[in-house]
């Protein structure tokens, strides 16, 4: 039931014009942004050969660009987690599924998974864009693996976190703006660390402190527990939701 549910989130996604228009506008934005780096390491070109450990095309390029990436999905993951359970709700279908032989698990990790296809699909269409850069010259295989790794569990992070916020209200935009709040609260929060609260523990709260840490290559189990937690723990709190919400009925 779990990818029959998600297959219905998919293709339900792909019959949508918003989809597809965040799919264009994704693939325009990042782009645009991947030629101005590509320019910029160009120009670069000349002094890189006089330094003896310069950095390559991967450092110069890629990784700013998935950087860029991070910050242009935080702006679109709300858009595209806003209707998963809200609209269900608003529509009065919501009844007819908490009814049907289906768990709440079941229910959320199907909405999960598909949501995550579509994005998942997003980030292999930008993939081809650095990868195109081995025509060229040698490309890092370990930090590109590194940052599309970071920028993977970011996304699964993001859905997690919009999937929730959508089983709380039958309003998909009130969705989206609670959604764009809390990823962007979780995205700032290690402000407060760099100003000398660094013993309360926000600094590892901090979503671009982990993000930031795979995107230079660092492997650390710190961060990849983060993310496996934070994941968890938005998905457990959906299912307890829709579990209450099945034994009122």
């Amino acid at each position: 039931m779990i990818f029959t549910i998600a297959g219905k989130e998919l293709k339900a996604l792909f019959l949508s014009p918003m989809a597809w228009a965040i799919l264009a506008v994704v693939q325009v934005i990042i782009a645009y942004f991947f030629l101005i780096y590509l320019d910029y390491f160009v120009q670069l070109q000349p002094q890189l050969t006089a330094l003896p450990n310069a950095p390559g095309m991967t450092s110069i390029v890629v990784a700013p660009l998935f950087a860029t990436v991070a910050m242009v999905l935080l702006l679109v993951a709300p858009l595209l987690t806003m209707r998963l359970v809200s609209e269900e709700r608003r529509n009065k279908t919501l009844s007819l599924l908490l009814s049907a032989p289906v768990s709440a698990g079941e229910i959320i990790l199907g909405k999960f998974v598909g949501i995550m296809g579509f994005q998942s699909i997003i980030l292999l269409m930008i993939c081809l864009m650095p990868l195109s850069l081995t025509f060229a010259g040698t490309i890092d295989a370990g930090l590109m693996l590194s940052g599309l790794l970071g920028l993977f569990l970011l996304l699964c992070s993001f859905s997690a976190i919009g999937l929730y916020m959508s089983t709380l209200t039958a309003q998909p935009t009130v969705a989206a703006v609670g959604t764009f709040g809390v990823l962007l609260l979780l995205w700032i929060v290690d402000v407060a660390g760099k100003t000398g609260a660094q013993d309360s523990g926000l600094s590892y709260l901090s979503m671009l402190n982990h993000n930031q840490a795979l995107l230079r290559g660092i492997f650390s189990s710190v961060d990849i527990v983060y993310y496996i937690l934070c994941i968890t723990t938005f998905l457990v709190l959906s299912v307890r939701r829709l579990d209450a919400e099945r034994l009122q009925r």
